[in-house]
């Protein structure tokens, strides 16, 4: 596969993913139900297209699996509580956490822009709170930030993973998803258009753009990769304002845009500093 097709399909990746905020706030059942159903179609799919697995029970693959499963479910749960906004923006916040706990886990250290980066990233989540919030939305924002850190951790347990896809954890994690969600779904189904919503979102939003993702991203630099998955954070809460008509806080949009800042500026400080530094 060459660059220019890994780009294209990369972005295609970001603006499937863009679409969970706008879907899962239109398929009408209990959020964990949605979170369910969703990871239980999204690992028939990837256990379908991501033949032969290499199953280790290695402690990253399982901690891979555990995060990831943390990380969906979260998710939905912040979309049903705030803004779709909010809760994209506030999962973005996961690089920074990355770099909180990287030097912990991966032995790789932290400098002055790091903790410079991540001040600023706590600076804006700060500013979520300030909005004139519902106690619903208070705690939505809460559940997404614990989603960032979720995140964050499945990234560290991927990178973790030397020699293995990670799609072993991404299938694994949405298995224990839907088995979590079991005691709460209802006793009925969705209506017409939301099962039809719920299979998009499991074939198409988290099966085929997770697909995509870990058979393109080796082919891409890592500065443009995240500057690629920005379209997410951007068409996510916009899909919901046309769609649904929600509008996030100003607070909210500037913290946001803080986040995105730093996360952005973070990752291109690091990129010159590896051109700089000197190969094994």
């Amino acid at each position: 596969m060459s660059r220019t097709q890994a780009v294209v399909f990369l972005m295609i990746t970001a603006l499937i993913w863009s679409t969970g905020g706008v879907l899962i706030k239109s398929v009408d059942w209990p959020p964990l139900a949605i979170s369910g159903a969703r990871s239980a179609i999204a690992a028939l799919m990837l256990a379908i297209l991501c033949r032969p697995l290499k199953w280790t029970g290695s402690f990253a693959q399982i901690g891979g699996a555990l995060a990831y499963a943390g990380t969906v479910i979260l998710f939905v749960l912040a979309n049903k509580m705030t803004t779709a906004a909010n809760a994209i923006l506030l999962q973005y916040t996961a690089p920074i956490y990355v770099a909180l706990f990287g030097a912990w886990y991966l032995g790789e250290k932290t400098n002055f822009s790091d903790g410079l980066a991540i001040f600023f990233a706590f600076l804006g989540m700060t500013l979520f709170f300030l909005d004139e919030l519902t106690p619903q939305h208070f705690w939505g924002n809460l559940v997404a930030i614990l989603s960032g850190v979720s995140f964050a951790w499945l990234m560290l347990f991927l990178r973790k993973q030397k020699e293995g896809s990670g799609a072993e954890s991404v299938i694994l994690g949405n298995s224990i998803a839907a088995v979590v969600a079991i005691p709460f779904f209802p006793g009925h189904l969705p209506s017409l258009k939301g099962s039809v919503l719920l299979v998009l979102l499991g074939v198409g939003q988290l099966g085929l753009s997770y697909f995509l993702y870990t058979k393109t991203i080796k082919y891409v630099p890592a500065i443009q990769a995240i500057t690629i998955l920005f379209l997410e954070p951007i068409f996510n809460p916009l899909w919901v304002l046309l769609a649904l008509g929600e509008r996030p806080g100003k607070m909210a949009l500037i913290g946001g845009s803080m986040i995105l800042m730093v996360v952005l500026m973070r990752a291109l400080y690091a990129a010159r500093t590896q051109v700089r530094s000197p190969v094994a």
